[in-house]
């Protein structure tokens, strides 16, 4: 494959991880603060692709590789978090005191209740949600790289 289709099918796969949280989002699930760091670098991914359709440039394989790289390791962060293996944000996290938070933290959570960070809301084979997105980012990052060889 040449770079411009495997930049295409590393943006695409973006596409459809972006549409598969949104999808779990219209089941009941909505997500955590750190879900949503996970999914910029997603949309960014997805911007990359349109660049890339309309005119590539090596540039945009770099990015579109940093951006899937990012997403992983927040991903990885996440499932660390999930696992008790480290802290993660105070402010949506069991080990954070709720009565730290101001009111504008409150309000700024998703739903009518605040989703926690460390808790895993749904898993398939075992793995959560944020180990996918880490799993899958980083098949996106090797197809990005592949990509910006062919440049």
């Amino acid at each position: 494959m040449d770079a411009r289709t495997l930049g295409l099918f590393a943006a695409g796969g973006s596409l459809l991880l972006i549409a598969g949280a949104w999808m779990f989002e219209f089941m009941g699930y909505p997500p955590c603060k750190m879900c949503h760091w996970q999914r910029w670098p997603h949309y960014i991914a997805i911007v990359l692709g349109v660049l890339i359709f309309l005119r590539p440039k090596e540039i945009y394989y770099l990015l579109g590789s940093t951006a899937a790289f990012v997403t992983s390791a927040v991903g990885v962060f996440h499932t660390g978090v999930e696992k008790g293996w480290w802290e993660g944000p105070s402010s949506c996290t069991g080990s954070g005191a709720l009565s730290g938070l101001s009111g504008a933290d409150l309000l700024s959570t998703d739903g009518d209740f605040l989703v926690m960070c460390d808790q895993v809301s749904w898993a398939f084979l075992g793995v959560s949600m944020a180990s996918w997105n880490a799993i899958f980012s980083a098949g996106l990052v090797l197809i990005w790289i592949a990509a910006a060889k062919r440049a």
